[in-house]
């Protein structure tokens, strides 16, 4: 099979990795050619992933831990090491969205914890997968929003720590570019995961009909996006074809921030 996207024998290492947008990249960048590092909590489903993976041509190799867990981002490093020998792709991915409040109830803890697994997460793997692209260069991919790109209301502590990996991803840019290696973000807009339908729970039939009534209303193509769409804007920055985009935070938004 040709490889559009030139990813043939590159390593791939996903965040969040064992569902949505993060299971969708590691399908794509394995049909594209690369060997698959996926990362994501402890006890989470991989046979799906691992099957269509190898059914691709291409290796696999679980990692289970903490984000926001320095030992096992170092643990992670050294197996993809062992292993592979290099990352020439990091897809920050995994992240959470906490409660959905005013500013003056948000607790104090749930600021925090996602303040950790969505920044303190994110640095942590451009610290230790950087040190391991030196040598070869390669693509970071942090996951931002579009919530990074403005204001709202309800997720203080989101909009925040997504500003923040915004921030992250431009100082990366700068620093890392003189190992070849590329620091972008990508600002989804409202997608099929997980998360989004999260908001859904416990809600009448009515209900969710408004609330998704109200999201797509937004947005100029009136609709979610597919967690595989997403996957095709991160294999374009994994690829060569993005070679002089860096630094860059780009809405994947049906034209959201368009208006």
């Amino acid at each position: 099979m040709t490889r559009a996207n030139g990813l043939e024998g590159k390593t791939a290492l996903i965040t969040g990795a064992a569902r949505g947008i993060g299971m969708a990249t590691a399908a794509q960048l394995s049909l594209e050619g690369a060997n698959i590092v996926a990362f994501d909590l402890a006890g989470s489903p991989w046979e799906d992933l691992r099957r269509e993976v190898e059914l691709n041509g291409r290796k696999f190799m679980a990692c289970e831990g903490d984000v926001a867990d320095e030992a096992a981002w170092a643990a992670t490093v050294t197996a993809v090491r062992e292993q592979f020998g290099q990352i020439d792709i990091l897809f920050n991915n995994a992240g959470v969205s906490g409660p959905a409040c005013a500013l003056w109830e948000y607790p104090e803890a749930e600021f925090d914890h996602v303040m950790r697994v969505n920044c303190r997460g994110v640095f942590l793997g451009m610290k230790y997968c950087s040190e391991l692209m030196k040598d070869g260069g390669g693509s970071i991919i942090n996951m931002s929003s579009v919530s990074g790109l403005g204001g709202g209301r309800w997720l203080f502590a989101y909009n925040a720590s997504k500003h923040a990996v915004i921030g992250m991803t431009k100082v990366g840019a700068v620093e890392l570019a003189e190992f070849g290696i590329r620091v972008n973000a990508i600002c989804p807009a409202m997608t099929e995961t997980a998360m989004m339908l999260d908001l859904e729970i416990g809600k009448s039939a009515d209900e969710v009909a408004a609330l998704r009534g109200r999201f797509t209303s937004m947005i100029p193509l009136a609709r979610y996006a597919n967690p595989s769409e997403i996957a095709s804007v991160v294999a374009f920055l994994a690829s060569d074809a993005s070679s002089f985009i860096n630094g860059a935070a780009i809405p994947v938004d049906g034209g959201l921030k368009a208006q």
